[in-house]
């Protein structure tokens, strides 16, 4: 335990961070796979609904920086590739 009482504060703080994060993360995971199911079941509707949801998820995300912009970018991109093929 840290003696210095601003590195006891550091640590009160990199942990209620850290939780904030972990919550952010599991959301993006959350839309994200329930996007990637509508896209595998080719529901319209669902795809509808779903991806944009997924894709405001991860831009949050993003900004806050809990992920990196390019994992962010990323996993968009993919989101919205599948979208498009299953619009064709």
């Amino acid at each position: 335990m840290a003696n210095i009482k601003s590195a006891r504060k550091r640590i009160r703080i990199n942990e209620q961070n850290r939780l904030r994060n972990k919550a952010v993360k599991s959301r993006v995971r959350t839309h994200l796979k329930q996007a990637i199911q509508a896209l595998e079941s080719q529901d319209k509707a669902q795809v509808d609904a779903a991806v944009p949801k997924a894709l405001s998820e991860i831009d949050r995300a993003a900004s806050k920086g809990v992920i990196h912009g390019n994992n962010a970018a990323r996993k968009k991109s993919m989101l919205q590739r599948r979208a498009s093929e299953l619009q064709q």
